[in-house]
């Protein structure tokens, strides 16, 4: 890649910056419109469509300079630094209202491919020059943003190359989200499997037929204030598991050590890094060296436990399959199973999802924070079928579990990939041809 630099204001058609965040109040919002962009929606090099509030078209039109559309560029300026998407010409809407914390970026596209602009951003050439002018007096921000960002110089090569760099990283990304899409398939089947036999009671009776359906006997259950399959039980969590770690309020430090930054460590998994049934971001996780973890978890994980946050957020749940060899960090329990009474995987359902879920939020406290307590966990009632049905499921639902995990794993393979690549292509170390 040339040495050349280019500054941005050469290249930029329209930038402009977000409504006063007087102009969109709570009573603004709407079921459905044209969507308000905020920071989850700019957590990867595209726009993430996951969730949205809305405002009406008529609210809309009223932020004209606030519009991004298909092949802009969204910035955050205030709050979370650093974020930067593009809107790619699939996306869900034609239109978006960026917000208050943000700025957006039309680009001139016969000089600039708007996936290339982002994904040099994503440098940490890119977010050094981005970040060159963040003031940290009170909230995180972007001195004069929209005017600073005019004068950044950035290498720019010729559309041709622009567009053949942003090609290869795009099909690393393609690949990671056809994984994501896979996944979020495979939960919603077991999801389904879940709720028709154990919470809609239609499991496969001994003719093969759904038991309720078909005139199963139920009967009244008084702890959960409803109708049961005759003979399931409801019990206590503690009756039915073999232990819960929990190791609030570790540090490294005050067991005689430290993080680690360099080489290869144990991953610390923290509260903020169990989300919708996943581990997250754990490229960013902090890291401990072996003798740590040896000293820090004499009880290890096993496949099988169920991660559990306690607070901040409450009752975000993983279940881990696979690899197992994870330092456990604050704001965590792990709870396991005792497979004699209740099958892992059933218990990872009913308490993620099923009777168990509603108890646990129903049980927080606090009064800034809101978690609950492993006494009060250990409380919660959980519905259990006979142990024959729930290896049944265990047996169906177990092969989709492995796959999500086979792709979680590929997906982080990949990103590596993608984050190894981007450096070396944008600086002309890998050429494409």
């Amino acid at each position: 890649m040339s040495n050349k630099l280019t500054k941005i204001s050469a290249v930029i058609e329209e930038i402009s910056m977000g409504p006063f965040g007087s102009d969109i109040k709570v009573e603004n919002f709407v079921s459905q419109g044209v969507p308000v962009l905020n920071g989850s929606n700019l957590t990867s090099f595209k726009l993430v469509e996951d969730t949205f509030k809305y405002v009406t078209p008529e609210k809309a039109k009223t932020f004209k300079k606030a519009i991004a559309r298909r092949g802009d560029i969204v910035i955050t300026h205030r709050g979370t630094l650093g974020q930067i998407s593009y809107i790619p010409k699939d996306s869900l809407f034609d239109e978006y209202v960026i917000s208050q914390s943000q700025f957006r970026v039309s680009l001139n596209k016969n000089l600039v491919d708007p996936s290339f602009f982002v994904y040099y951003f994503h440098t940490s050439e890119g977010q050094k020059r981005l970040l060159a002018n963040k003031c940290h007096v009170g909230v995180p921000a972007l001195a004069q943003a929209t005017t600073n960002f005019r004068l950044i110089e950035i290498p720019l090569p010729s559309l041709t190359t622009q567009q053949k760099i942003a090609s290869v990283l795009s099909a690393l990304d393609a690949k990671i989200e056809l994984n994501n899409r896979i996944n979020a398939e495979l939960e919603a089947m077991a999801k389904t499997l879940y709720d028709y036999w154990f919470v809609q009671f239609d499991f496969p009776n001994e003719e093969g037929k759904p038991y309720k359906s078909s005139g199963g006997t139920m009967v009244w259950n008084e702890e959960l204030k409803r109708e049961i399959p005759e003979g399931w039980e409801v019990e206590p969590l503690n009756n039915n598991i073999d232990l819960i770690l929990d190791h609030r309020g570790k540090t490294p430090k005050k067991l005689g050590g430290d993080w680690i930054y360099e080489g290869d460590g144990i991953t610390a998994i923290s509260a903020k890094i169990v989300k919708g049934g996943k581990l997250v971001n754990l490229e960013q996780a902090n890291k401990v060296s072996f003798e740590m973890y040896e000293k820090w978890m004499p009880e290890k994980l096993k496949e099988g436990d169920i991660l559990m946050t306690s607070e901040a957020p409450l009752g975000e749940f993983y279940f881990l399959l696979g690899k197992t060899d994870y330092c456990m960090s604050q704001r965590l329990f792990a709870i396991r199973a005792n497979r004699s009474k209740v099958v892992p995987s059933y218990l990872y359902y009913e308490l993620s999802k099923g009777n168990g879920y509603s108890q646990i939020i129903g049980s927080q406290s606090g009064s800034t924070v809101f978690g609950i307590r492993q006494d009060e966990l250990r409380k919660i009632k959980i519905l259990k079928p006979d142990i024959k049905l729930q290896n049944k499921f265990e047996d169906s639902v177990i092969p989709f579990l492995q796959r999500i995990r086979n792709n979680d794993s590929q997906n982080q393979q990949l990103a590596e990939l993608r984050d190894w690549l981007l450096p070396m292509l944008m600086n002309g170390q890998v050429k494409v041809q």
